[in-house]
């Protein structure tokens, strides 16, 4: 005998409580094809296989909450934010946004655009850094931690690139290039929306 669904008891579960199918089945003691049955008689959209990965690793919903600014000091920092990712961000990365850098302060800015119009935790942040050869890497960390008052646990290994000619360049990246990373492909997502493109 085929157990009864109601639509309501499945969009419940699955779109309000963001249940797996499997989760349902367990939650209603049957099989996981039952489940499937009923969500194909009530024409109920499933979840692509990358969403459903998106809910697993984020059950209570997004990580951030996005608005807008709400006067002309805000514009500002909104228009230079995303004016940084624009013209210095990583849009290749489909699955996080990267922006590179060797200014304290423009990387700053960009963090600071970042947690105050999508409220990201600063401690949720990525770091990566990729030096020359003959910079030493615990005072290249203690540069960027005590600019960033970020923590070292923070950093991914950092990157040592062989040294060149000396050079603008070199001089310029006396502390390497520090790459910002925050991994949220929604966000990555609608930032670039976000862009004048």
């Amino acid at each position: 005998m085929l157990l009864m669904l109601s639509k309501e008891k499945l969009q419940t579960l699955y779109f309000k409580r963001g249940k797996s199918m499997q989760d349902i089945a367990t939650i209603l003691n049957c099989s996981l094809s039952k489940i499937k049955y009923w969500m194909e008689k009530y024409s109920l959209q499933t979840r692509s296989i990358s969403e459903a990965i998106y809910l697993k690793h984020n059950p209570d919903g997004d990580p951030f909450r996005f608005r807008y600014p709400k006067n002309i000091k805000e514009g500002v920092l909104f228009g230079l934010g995303l004016g940084l990712y624009w013209g210095e961000g990583t849009k290749a990365n489909l699955n996080s946004i990267r922006l590179g850098n060797t200014d304290p302060q423009l990387i700053k800015k960009f963090i600071e655009f970042l947690v105050h119009f999508f409220s990201i935790k600063k401690r949720d942040f990525k770091f990566g850094l990729q030096l020359f050869n003959d910079i030493g890497v615990l005072e290249a960390m203690d540069f960027w931690t005590k600019n960033l008052k970020i923590n070292r646990s923070q950093f991914f290994k950092p990157t040592i690139t062989k040294s060149g000619s000396i050079g603008t360049y070199k001089k310029k990246s006396k502390y390497g290039v520090i790459t910002v990373m925050y991994h949220n492909k929604k966000l990555r997502n609608l930032l670039v929306s976000l862009l004048p493109m």
